[in-house]
């Protein structure tokens, strides 16, 4: 009976420290992924927009009342016509998020186009903001 109870414990353990290293791995993709969320003015959310999707420019605006508009410009590097959902996160001049975020909106591009997507702040506060894109569900 000891020998079946060691060799099972040492099994369990090994399986345990396993499913620990798998889980860091997907905790420092998913912080690699907020990281440039956190960053970058316009982020791609996951592998196909990555491979799918750029932008070809952002065009940043304080209007009269000063709220922040931005237009950005998505453009569909496939032949192929996608479909991706696009949000705008607005922050403050230290890059953290005001409590503004517009819903995702699907967004459909149809071969190798480009589209011009705006989002407002809601009010003053916002002086940053990253636009972010991800695949449909």
């Amino acid at each position: 009976m000891k020998h079946l109870f060691l060799p099972t414990l040492a099994a369990l353990a090994v399986a345990a420290l396993a499913g620990c290293t798998h889980g860091g791995a997907y905790e420092a993709r998913n912080a690699q992924r907020y990281d440039l969320e956190n960053k970058a003015p316009f982020a791609l959310m996951d592998s196909m927009v990555q491979r799918s999707v750029t932008s070809s420019g952002i065009q940043k605006q304080t209007l009269e009342d000063g709220r922040l508009r931005v237009v950005a410009n998505v453009r569909n590097r496939e032949a192929r016509r996608i479909q991706v959902q696009i949000s705008c996160v607005f922050k403050d001049e230290n890059m953290a998020a005001t409590g503004d975020e517009t819903p995702w909106t699907n967004l459909i591009l149809t071969e190798s186009a480009q589209e011009a997507v705006e989002f407002v702040s809601m009010n003053n506060k916002a002086k940053n903001f990253t636009v972010r894109v991800r695949q449909a569900h």
